[in-house]
């Protein structure tokens, strides 16, 4: 990296690189991952992997020629983070259960936050700018830890059908309110992170993985359409899912 930074013989590319002109490119790689894990290469996520590691080299190779910090301070902080947040593991703290060990988490963050100064919100430091899943998962967990949140998952479930019921209300509107049926659809994707939160089910991984799944089973049909000289476009509905219907039973079978 500090090679491909040489103001003389470096990369052009690489030299005109700054702190944020990265993020795109960062943002890329996490997803590039994601998708490797979820489908389960392992050579695919060998290789994400070190893309994704780049971006640190590339991000710690910038902050370190500005004389803020290297490589190894953060690795170091990260370490010390890490023993910082597991006394059970590295203290004398006796904490076994995943529910104590939560808690003592939660606790030590709210103390790290208050050390920072950060103002008394238990929504603080969650970025603004994150997947929507993932910051309503975040949302709903910081809730939670201060007692915001159902003891059983049954109102969980129930939830989510009043709020089907309201978008099937603001559909059936004489004149539709794309603004108000927009927040009612958005009530029901929330609902449905906090109904994986209580299942202890990521709705990211989740997600992909149906995502996966819709993709694989349409390009089967494809392929078959194909073999049969066909094409999705030349048929109907019913005939496309007859397909859909035959490609799912030879999938589970």
């Amino acid at each position: 990296m500090r090679r491909l930074r040489d103001p003389e013989t470096g990369c052009p590319w690489d030299l005109k690189q700054t702190l944020t002109s990265l993020i795109p490119y960062t943002i890329e790689e996490a997803y590039e991952v994601a998708a490797a894990l979820t489908e389960g290469d392992m050579r695919a996520i060998k290789d994400e992997l070190g893309d994704l590691l780049f971006q640190v080299v590339f991000y710690t190779q910038l902050t370190n020629e500005e004389g803020l910090f290297s490589f190894d301070e953060v690795a170091a902080q990260t370490a010390d983070k890490l023993i910082r947040r597991h006394p059970h593991v590295f203290g004398d703290n006796t904490a076994q259960s995943d529910a104590e060990i939560k808690a003592q988490w939660e606790l030590i963050k709210q103390q790290e936050r208050a050390e920072k100064g950060e103002t008394h919100s238990v929504f603080q430091g969650i970025p603004g700018n994150l997947p929507a899943i993932l910051q309503a998962q975040k949302l709903q967990k910081r809730a939670a830890n201060v007692g915001f949140d159902w003891a059983t998952i049954g109102p969980v479930l129930d939830k989510i059908q009043e709020e089907i019921t309201e978008v099937k209300a603001e559909l059936a509107a004489q004149t539709i309110d794309q603004e108000a049926l927009e927040s009612e659809i958005g009530d029901v994707l929330f609902a449905v992170v906090n109904l994986a939160r209580h299942a202890q089910v990521n709705p990211e991984h989740a997600l992909r993985r149906t995502n996966l799944k819709f993709k694989q089973r349409f390009q089967a049909i494809e392929k078959r359409l194909a073999e049969a000289g066909k094409s999705a476009e030349e048929l109907g509905l019913e005939e496309l899912e007859a397909y859909w219907q035959e490609v799912k039973r030879d999938s589970l079978a």
